[in-house]
């Protein structure tokens, strides 16, 4: 940013399409500032080198530019990923002549409120190159040259908005529905997603570690001040002092549950775990947590399936609950067993196995499930 308000132009790049196994995912970024620093990576360092390169060009010419680079069965490209992938890569100037916008989107992010940056990557006419809509819930801030284009996009950003997904949309060069012509990368930020954690106890302690690790904004959550205390979570976000189904259910009631939200039950502990459950497995809608767990034996699992259906849920609502949490690691210490609940987490959000990578043929990465 310092270089942006001193009306300097820097170059940024950024991944907008992958395929195979490419290192880096669509909205990593790379910027080459003025004095030839470099921030951020599109790789992990297969061809920054390339890109960089590009970079000084595009800054030259003062024109934005669009390059593949990888390896597919057909031909070698020039520079390549050693992993096999291909990415996309854009690579535009940046000032406060080309993105006024930036300075407020900057603020956003940093704000947690939602926004998203639609540029456009390729068109037949190089002159709509670089133009980009900033769209939010209830605001548009841009343009790129055409009122269909532009109420298009923003309708279909606010939905890739919604749900925090960042991608490639295409249209006819001047915003026509199921036509082709013009792609326009869209670039989603979202506040980070939430992780509570139900239990003052140690392993809820390695799994904060593990669930800031993951960029999530982890709270944890139990009835007993004497244990729920900040010092002795000092990685979390926020510790709270509250009987965790009243904490459930009025974070739910205020809209802060959703499709993102992670819910771990560590208190092991019938009074506390089987009313939060009944909670957090009746939720339903935009308030439906994207994973439930609850830790336990199996022998407490049994028990625990048991009461929950004697307050009234149903196979359907227990089918959602993973129990007892975690993928079997085999390992016993909080840290190695917040890995474990990690690991189940990131296989829930990427549609991963949990099997060990050499005893597979399936992609590395995976696209974001549903």
């Amino acid at each position: 940013m310092t270089s942006w308000t001193s009306g300097a132009t820097v170059a940024m790049a950024t991944v907008v399409g992958t395929q195979r196994s490419a290192p880096r995912p669509a909205g990593a970024a790379m910027l080459v500032l003025p004095d030839g620093t470099v921030a951020g990576s599109v790789s992990g360092g297969c061809v920054e080198g390339a890109v960089y390169e590009l970079a000084d060009s595009v800054v030259a010419a003062g024109r934005p530019a669009l390059q593949r680079y990888g390896y597919s069965d057909e031909q070698a490209f020039e520079v390549g990923l050693t992993c096999g992938g291909i990415i996309d890569v854009f690579v535009e100037p940046v000032s406060r002549v080309t993105f006024p916008q930036l300075d407020q989107v900057a603020a956003d992010v940093a704000a947690g409120r939602p926004v998203a940056v639609a540029t456009v990557v390729e068109h037949p006419d190089p002159a709509w190159l670089g133009r980009r809509l900033v769209v939010r819930p209830d605001d548009v801030d841009g343009g790129l040259g055409h009122p269909r284009a532009d109420a298009a996009l923003a309708d279909d950003a606010r939905g890739l908005l919604a749900s925090g997904t960042s991608t490639v949309l295409t249209y006819g060069s001047e915003g026509q529905r199921m036509e082709a012509g013009m792609r326009v990368f869209v670039s989603s930020f979202q506040p980070r997603p939430r992780m509570i954690v139900f239990g003052a106890i140690d392993f809820a302690g390695a799994l904060a570690r593990q669930g800031g690790l993951l960029g999530y904004d982890v709270t944890v959550c139990d009835a007993r001040g004497v244990f729920a205390t900040a010092a002795r979570f000092p990685t979390a976000d926020r510790v709270v002092v509250s009987w965790p189904d009243r904490y459930l259910r009025v974070e739910a009631d205020a809209g802060r549950i959703d499709g993102r939200t992670v819910l771990c039950v560590l208190t092991h502990d019938p009074k506390f775990d089987v009313p939060v459950l009944d909670v957090a497995l009746r939720l339903d809608g935009e308030r439906r947590p994207a994973f439930i767990g609850a830790m336990g034996s199996r022998t407490t699992h049994e028990k625990r399936l048991a009461r929950l259906r004697e307050v009234g849920l149903g196979d359907d609502h227990l089918a959602r609950l993973s129990s007892p949490i975690g993928l079997d690691l085999g390992g016993r210490t909080p840290e190695e067993t917040a890995v474990s609940i990690a690991a189940e987490i990131i296989a829930r959000r990427w549609g991963g196995s949990g099997a060990r990578l050499t005893d597979t043929d399936a992609r590395v990465h995976h696209d974001r499930t549903a």
